[in-house]
């Protein structure tokens, strides 16, 4: 139970106040538009004001049933909303069996940039029509189960390791795998509950889950990099507290550790970067001074983490942890938000600042980074979209395909 004082709550509800009006404002409503509903992905960016994001897409479809439960926006104007959002997949975002592009023109939804349909990008999304879904019901429910039920999930499996491949381009074909534990999560419980395109339940069970400690943190199933999103990302939608799988392993308390070996990397590293510090860490995917980079992260991890880092850290890196370690991500939202005014604007927290040559903050808002700070928080505060989203039929499905099963011991970390 929650047992922090109250103005860490009032501080949450702040940021999840304004990361909620990043989904609200940085959205196309013209109903002309083929491009109706898509949402930015970055906002205070005039170079790229056109590119929407798919990801992007899938958390604001959640920020709009979060606003109807706390008030900020009625019931109508939000279902209007999600249901003509849905429309716009449903016939005029540019894809590949039932799977979208990473990155769309905002009015005509059309591809961008050349970039990758992507798996992952389309699983937040579809995650977010769930959601949206399971709350409002009727036709937004039948148009969401009509988007999953046509993703082709067996299009993208390589046949001959097991592994979804990590990106797709119609000029030269796929290319990457996950071949070990992520983000991605997320598609294997969606993927195996397919009734048109299932995945077999092996793909889960056969990627890598390599063990580390980090002193005295034990046994962490580590990803790549080590970033912070990689442990977020599916535990946004997906309830993992109080399970385990065949094997054991129970991914929530495997994200408590590994966002606490971040922090105990970024206390040790502390000498090095001015930045980092007891209550300033979060190492995760951000716009950095050189550009945007997957790379910050700590260890344990396969990357040579000591080459990618230059300092830089995001606040959604413990924002989104506020789940995992409630009282250690407040303290550093209090830090940022009673030291370092510059790290707050329209929108909340901004997405990165780095002390190292002077004083550099990011003048740009990445969609994703508000929108796991945005579910996180909400998720802390009152569960909500764990609630509704398990609820899913689909949901329940592939967990118990999996074999991912509630224990019987309760956790207290919400």
């Amino acid at each position: 139970m929650r047992i922090f004082k109250k103005y860490g709550d009032e501080l949450l509800i702040k940021e999840l106040r304004r990361s909620y009006n990043f989904f609200i404002k940085e959205v196309n409503l013209d109903l002309n538009s083929n491009g109706y509903g898509l949402i930015r992905d970055k906002a205070m960016c005039a170079q790229h004001s056109d590119i929407a994001s798919t990801a992007s897409v899938g958390y604001g479809l959640a920020a709009l049933i979060i606003g109807v439960k706390r008030g900020w926006i009625s019931y109508n104007k939000a279902y209007e909303r999600v249901n003509k959002t849905l429309d716009t997949f449903l016939k005029n975002v540019e894809g590949e069996n039932g799977f979208y592009y990473h990155f769309v023109n905002i009015n005509t939804a059309k591809r961008e940039w050349d970039c990758e349909i992507s798996i992952i990008d389309t699983a937040i999304f579809m995650c977010g029509a769930i959601v949206a879904g399971e709350f409002f019901q009727g036709g937004v429910k039948e148009k969401a189960e009509k988007l999953y039920t046509r993703i082709n999930w067996e299009w993208y499996r390589n046949k001959e390791n097991n592994y979804f491949y990590m990106g797709y381009k119609p000029e030269n074909g796929f290319w990457g795998r996950w071949d070990m534990y992520a983000e991605q999560l997320m598609l294997y419980v969606l993927g195996v509950a397919s009734p048109t395109f299932p995945i077999n339940k092996e793909m889960y069970y056969d990627i890598k889950k390599e063990k580390s400690d980090y002193g005295e943190i034990k046994d962490i199933i580590y990803t790549y990099c080590g970033t912070l999103f990689t442990y977020q990302f599916s535990h946004a939608w997906i309830d993992f507290r109080n399970t385990r799988d065949k094997d054991g392993i129970n991914w929530f308390d495997n994200s408590i550790k590994a966002t606490l070996a971040n922090r105990k990397y970024c206390i040790e590293n502390s000498k090095r970067f001015k930045t980092f510090g007891k209550d300033s860490w979060g190492l995760t995917a951000c716009i950095g001074p050189k550009g945007y980079s997957g790379g910050y992260g700590a260890k344990p991890c396969v990357a040579n983490i000591d080459f990618e880092n230059d300092g830089t850290i995001t606040p959604c890196g413990a924002a989104g942890s506020v789940v995992f370690t409630p009282e250690l991500s407040i303290k550093v939202l209090e830090n940022y938000y009673n030291n370092f005014p510059k790290l707050w604007g329209k929108y909340g927290f901004i997405d990165a600042y780095n002390l190292e040559s002077g004083e550099w903050y990011s003048n740009e808002i990445i969609g994703i980074d508000k929108g796991i700070s945005m579910i996180m928080i909400e998720n802390y505060l009152t569960q909500f979209i764990w609630k509704y989203f398990m609820k899913n039929e689909y949901v329940q499905n592939g967990l118990d395909i999996l074999n991912i099963k509630k224990n019987d011991k309760q956790y207290e970390n919400i």
